[in-house]
């Protein structure tokens, strides 16, 4: 197998980011594609109080583990598979189970920060931005974390106040200069879905 193509997929939370990677995922055949989410590789955090965890914060560069990250992006590209760390933000902590990720001809990337990191970036074949206004982006986070972590109303949203916005301003946002691809309003963007996935067409294996 040639060496897959790696694309990151980066924006603030609730942008779309997981839009349009099952956009392309749908576009391209069956097993075409391998996806890590950045929310996979938060610390793990089993040696700190429950209390404790509950003062991560998640939007900050430090949160992540970064060299395993990396470690297990350069084994994707080496055409050997990985066991993706599973992350529960209901323990907030790293579970002991694993879920096994096979190298794929394209290898997508998703996450708030992954432009961030230059060694993260330096990985990339292509950097896509989803860039999407704030005030979807908080609506779209609140369903998210009442429905699928637990959370009440007010905490997201003094969170949101507290910590995302602010961590928007000073990590995320400013990645967008490093991007490739600057996609709008996520998945619903079909032009630039349709560009996207024409430009992995030309550059990888899959046809």
């Amino acid at each position: 197998m040639s060496k897959p193509l790696l694309i990151g997929i980066a924006g603030g939370t609730g942008s779309g980011k997981t839009s349009v990677t099952r956009a392309i995922v749908e576009a391209l055949p069956p097993d075409t594609v391998a996806v890590l989410e950045h929310d996979s590789y938060y610390k793990d955090q089993s040696h700190l109080s429950f209390a404790q965890r509950l003062q991560t914060n998640y939007d900050h560069p430090l949160a992540f583990d970064t060299p395993l990250l990396i470690e297990h992006l350069q084994q994707l590209l080496q055409g050997k598979p990985i066991a993706k760390p599973v992350y529960s933000f209901v323990e907030h902590t790293r579970l002991p189970e694993t879920v096994l990720v096979p190298s794929r001809p394209v290898i997508i990337l998703e996450g708030i920060l992954i432009l961030e990191d230059e060694r993260i970036r330096n990985l990339l074949d292509i950097k896509v931005y989803v860039d999407t206004d704030a005030d979807v982006r908080i609506i779209r986070r609140i369903i998210r974390d009442i429905r699928e972590r637990g959370r009440t109303l007010e905490s997201v949203v003094n969170q949101y106040l507290e910590v995302v916005r602010p961590m928007h301003l000073q990590f995320v946002e400013p990645t967008k200069r490093y991007a490739d691809i600057i996609i709008p309003e996520g998945a619903h963007n079909t032009v630039a879905i349709d560009i996207l996935v024409a430009k992995i067409r030309k550059h990888s294996a899959v046809r």
